[in-house]
């Protein structure tokens, strides 16, 4: 079949977003209306119940379909159940992209001195969230693939932080790149791909409560970057319908780097 820029379309697919609907400018709600504007059905999920649902009106009022849901991620009776609502409001799950994860709340003392309990609770957010997200919605890929052919698609938002990974933050990304490549092996032959986007320094709010505007790292980030050292939210939208749309369908277990030029990798 020849390319056909219609192969980026989303209309009839159904894509829940985790952690959609969190601190305002944020890559999560920027993730939500980019797959709204390109036709998806649209699950926007978060902790905070109140802002998902702020998220999901916003898609509405501009004409798309959305949906707010509470969720814990950590919680793998909240993610069945977050599962159980999408398919019940929209008919199935097509797409899902775990950005729901700790990064300004989470503890950046060394490997000597960072608590167990605060260790345990990064992985529980940034690592098997994503697998507990990942189990809930596939037995659902995994009808609408066989109805549709459409296929389901698995993207999970690592960092670059994880590239070296010299903290808490950045070895939980870099377990959830070994977990993109574990499930896109596991699902390929099911029609679902996996694969992972590992943004740069974004200027979404939770970024800049992180690394301010005057940040000595912003200026080291100046100086290395091959382009410019930060983004906006929406510049990782195009990177995300790519790898949900039909366009992306040849692809998988990869990680894509959003980021300026900031991690070059052969």
């Amino acid at each position: 079949m020849a390319f056909s820029l219609d192969q980026f379309r989303l209309d009839g697919r159904v894509a829940v977003v985790t952690g959609a609907g969190g601190r305002g400018n944020s890559i999560g709600r920027a993730y939500a209306l980019g797959l709204a504007n390109a036709g998806a059905a649209v699950v926007v999920a978060d902790l905070n119940g109140d802002g998902a649902q702020a998220v999901a009106d916003e898609i509405v009022a501009s004409g798309g379909k959305a949906l707010g849901v509470q969720v814990d991620v950590a919680n793998e009776a909240s993610t069945l159940a977050m599962a159980a609502t999408a398919c019940a409001q929209f008919g199935g799950i097509d797409i899902l992209i775990n950005n729901a994860a700790l990064m300004v709340d989470i503890s950046y003392d060394n490997c000597e001195t960072v608590s167990l309990e605060a260790w345990n609770r990064a992985f529980a957010v940034n690592l098997n969230g994503a697998l507990l997200c990942a189990r809930a919605v596939v037995p659902s890929m995994r009808e609408r693939n066989k109805a549709f052919g459409w296929g389901g698609r698995i993207i999970n938002q690592t960092s670059g932080g994880a590239f070296p990974a010299t903290g808490l933050y950045g070895i939980s990304k870099l377990a959830l790149v070994g977990l993109t490549t574990t499930l896109a092996k596991q699902f390929g032959r099911d029609g679902i791909t996996c694969n992972a986007i590992a943004p740069g320094n974004v200027k979404s709010d939770a970024g800049k409560l992180l690394v301010p505007d005057d940040s000595p790292f912003i200026q080291f980030l100046d100086m290395t970057c091959a382009l410019r050292a930060r983004g906006e939210p929406d510049e990782l939208v195009g990177t995300a319908i790519m790898l949900c749309s039909q366009a992306g369908q040849w692809i998988t277990g990869q990680t894509i780097h959003v980021d300026g030029g900031w991690v070059l990798r052969p």
